[in-house]
């Protein structure tokens, strides 16, 4: 009886541990997406450029030099569906995006970036390549940590996935 008691004790400790551990992971990761979105925001603001968004200027950067369409953009990013269309539509009106309907589906219009958009593109690169040069110095990450860090992420992706889709 003794034995079974201290091995429920130390499972309810395990469990209460994971449980700490899984709740501040979730705290994390919506924490850092905000910051991503500030720090972004900043670097718009030192370049004057008030005309668009963190979330836009992401949005950009992330289409590159590739043509989409909203559905592949929302399959990519963490776009909800309403957000993609009425950031690729103000970014359209902006002059950041050309869009046109797809040739092989009439339904789908496919962007890509203008100009303009190149810009925003380019600027938002440039800020993660200065942002690069003091990972390790400043925030002591290094490439093995990151790759444990990418690789810890995308299994929760996958299981987040799985959960959705199978509905654990």
């Amino acid at each position: 009886m003794m034995l079974a008691q201290k091995t429920q004790t130390s499972m309810e400790k395990k469990d209460q541990g994971m449980q700490q551990g899984y709740l501040r992971t979730l705290m994390l990761v919506e924490r850092l997406h905000r910051q991503l979105l500030d720090v972004v925001k900043d670097e718009l603001d030192r370049e004057r450029r008030d005309d668009i968004n963190s979330v836009q200027a992401l949005l950009l950067f992330n289409i590159g030099e590739d043509e989409l369409t909203a559905g592949e953009l929302r399959t990519r990013g963490h776009y909800l569906g309403s957000n993609v269309s009425y950031n690729l539509k103000k970014l359209v009106d902006g002059g950041y995006l050309s869009h046109e309907r797809s040739s092989k589906d009439k339904r789908a219009v496919r962007v890509r970036l203008t100009e303009e958009g190149s810009k925003v593109c380019t600027m938002v690169s440039e800020l993660f390549d200065r942002q690069l040069l003091s990972l390790g110095p400043v925030a002591n990450l290094g490439e093995d940590e990151l790759g444990r860090l990418n690789s810890a992420l995308m299994r929760l992706e996958r299981f987040w996935t799985d959960h959705i889709r199978y509905r654990l």
